[in-house]
């Protein structure tokens, strides 16, 4: 994936609007559902996205704001969580490269529901409401795409209410892992996920210590392999089904 250079100005000179950009020919081969369109729509779509470098600390989407983009992530790692005012912070899923999110909030034109932070450097890629709606009206393709998007997303929340309730780490980093190598939700990512175990366990809610522990034993049992910055899957499918042997 090429790498962006970061913003000079940082996240205290200017807002996130503010800073953001046109979208660059580079920025166009990382947004996975661009070929589906027409070329005018193709043209249309290029023209009004728009293009910015989030940082830790700054809010892609906060609860009650009103949805006024669909957001993409082109590198870089976000996280779902809700605020925490009526009990603890709670993540509901990270939002890696290649990720687009809150499609149903813009069909249903209601505020956001959870906040969206970037846990490092994340370049983020956006299409306004109105653009996105004007796509939904016009493109039967896009219409499908989209459509996917919330199908594999509510089976996503649904793994995502199992693994809340596993007790065993092993088995939730396991299974949180193959949600983020998830094919269609998150086609940047591939095989390998350039994540820390520090990110890691903000999304599992386990110490990088656990973390740790857990991707080694995986790492035995010959599902993923750990490398330099992040970490390889080797069966999917086997992470995504992992469970506590009997004792």
């Amino acid at each position: 994936m090429p790498q962006h250079e970061a913003d000079p100005l940082g996240p205290a000179a200017t807002t996130l609007r503010q800073r953001a950009r046109q979208m660059t020919r580079s920025d166009e081969d990382l947004v996975h559902w661009l070929p589906v369109l027409s070329v005018a729509e193709r043209a249309h779509a290029v023209s009004v996205m728009r293009v910015v470098q989030a940082w830790p600390g700054e809010y892609v989407c906060k609860i009650g704001r009103p949805a006024t983009y669909w957001f993409g992530v082109l590198d870089g790692l976000l996280k779902m969580s809700n605020d925490g005012t009526q009990g603890p912070i709670v993540t509901f899923t990270g939002v890696p490269s290649g990720a687009w999110f809150g499609e149903g909030t813009l069909l249903k034109r209601e505020p956001y529901r959870y906040n969206i932070e970037p846990l490092r450097p994340t370049v983020v890629s956006g299409l306004p409401i109105e653009d996105f709606h004007w796509l939904l009206e016009r493109s039967i393709p896009f219409n499908r795409y989209v459509m996917n998007q919330l199908n594999e997303r509510l089976g996503q929340f649904i793994a995502a209410r199992e693994i809340d309730r596993l007790n065993d780490p092993d088995t939730r980093v396991a299974r949180s892992l193959a949600a983020l190598f998830h094919p269609v939700l998150y086609p940047g990512v591939g095989e390998l996920l350039r994540i820390t175990q520090q990110e890691l366990g903000y999304l599992v809610g386990l110490s990088r210590q656990r973390v740790n522990e857990a991707l080694r034993t995986l790492q035995r049992e010959g599902a993923i392999r750990i490398e330099y910055g992040g970490v390889r899957v080797l069966d999917r499918e086997r992470l995504r089904t992992w469970q506590v042997a009997p004792q």
